[in-house]
């Protein structure tokens, strides 16, 4: 006698498994624990198998009897629908192992592994944002220019010109993976160049052939009264002039006060960098240590909301804009960097290559390029004091005079 659903919903479970039959082979199974599973017996080669079609309610009666009569349609052609289930099962893990997204994730741990938090982070958010929840369940190898380009677009769309040339790159790293991997044969944003409209380059404001507005500017620093321990980033950040976000994530394991220095890994090189800590620094970290070198965290520059994050990204140009500083024209966080490297050069002639290896920028050499962060490190010592030194003369108003020929 044919099944009924409210025969199925009122069957309990007994003290062993048993079966209510819907006819043709097919029945459910009613377990110990009440679970109630469609299954359908049936005969091919001379072997009696089984076909299972889910558990019920969420595959319906109606659904399950479906079920049965497609298998029986392929048993008529002698197909085993087992053998058509597996198939069908082992093409549906091929395509999600070989889908967008599977290999962006793959892209992620192997190509951003020795990339820094931040750098991993922003990699992962723009796809996780803006692409991965539109074409990360495709095909990698079925993906189009034109299925590429409405996806840049619509960043484009949303306002963020550069985050789209970004995303149209990140996705082009993942494509050609894909190559490499045997995911697929063509990498279709090669086709999408001069798609988008270039990015107009904005360089960061800094005041670098100006000593008496570095002056200026440093004495407004001098008198911000927020946070102390922005405060005394914004004092740190011009003597270092290391890149912010390096600033940022310094840690106390990595400060050696007692040899007056400070070792890291440089975000846009992925390399070892050293920076000679100047009298002026080292004696603004000892005032420091008592607020923050006792926290979980180990950031020198903890986050004020928690000491496991070290401050915001955007703490020093929101210090600066609150001290009235126009970070768009007279100053950021980043314009030390060109200041530095311009006074150094022209005011207090220290060769190129010297300011250049304590940028941590890589530099070329007889033997290609490459970076020793312990190069010319004598000179950098020297280097940075006399710039401590000479910030200090200009924030006092000092007559601006080169201190080395």
């Amino acid at each position: 006698m044919p099944l009924t659903d409210v025969a199925i919903r009122n069957a309990k479970p007994k003290e062993k498994l048993y079966k209510l039959s819907d006819g043709g082979g097919l029945y459910v199974e009613i377990a110990l624990s009440g679970s109630k599973l469609w299954r359908m017996k049936y005969r091919y080669a001379g072997k009696e198998k089984r076909l299972s079609f889910g558990s019920y309610p969420t595959v319906s009666l109606a659904d399950a009897r479906q079920h049965r009569d497609d298998a029986k349609k392929l048993l008529a052609n002698n197909i085993d629908p087992s053998e058509v289930k597996r198939v069908e099962k082992q093409q549906r893990e091929i395509t999600s192992s070989n889908s967008f997204e599977a290999v962006a994730r793959d892209w992620f741990d192997r190509h951003l592994s020795q990339k820094a938090e931040t750098t991993k982070a922003k990699v992962t958010s723009r796809m996780e944002r803006f692409v991965l929840p539109y074409i990360g369940k495709r095909p990698v190898s079925e993906l189009t220019a034109p299925d590429i380009l409405t996806v840049v677009r619509r960043v484009e769309t949303h306002g963020s010109l550069d985050t789209a040339h970004r995303v149209q790159q990140e996705i082009g790293q993942i494509l050609r993976y894909a190559i490499q991997t045997g995911r697929a044969v063509n990498d279709p944003t090669q086709s999408l160049r001069g798609a988008l409209p270039p990015v107009k380059q904005n360089h960061f404001a800094a005041p670098a052939e100006d000593p008496l507005k570095v002056g200026e500017l440093l004495r407004t620093t001098e008198a911000f009264k927020g946070s102390p321990i922005v405060a005394a980033a914004i004092k740190i950040l011009p003597m270092v002039f290391c890149r912010p976000v390096e600033l940022r994530m310094m840690k106390w394991a990595d400060v050696d006060l007692e040899a007056a220095e400070w070792r890291y890994t440089a975000t846009k090189t992925n390399t070892p960098h050293l920076v000679p800590l100047t009298k002026q620094v080292v004696a603004i970290l000892k005032e420091l240590y008592p607020l923050t070198g006792h926290l979980l965290g180990g950031y020198v520059f903890s986050g004020g909301r928690s000491s496991m994050r070290p401050m915001s990204d955007a703490a020093i140009n929101a210090a600066y804009r609150r001290l009235g500083i126009d970070t768009r024209t007279e100053l950021t966080g980043h314009g030390w960097r060109s200041v530095a490297r311009t006074m150094l050069h022209e005011r207090l002639g220290y060769a190129p290559d010297v300011i250049e290896r304590q940028l941590a920028h890589a530099v070329k050499d007889a033997n290609g390029t490459a970076y020793n962060r312990t190069k010319f490190i004598d000179e950098r010592r020297r280097m940075m004091q006399d710039w401590a030194d000479y910030l200090d003369k200009l924030k006092q108003g000092a007559e601006v005079i080169p201190l080395r020929a």
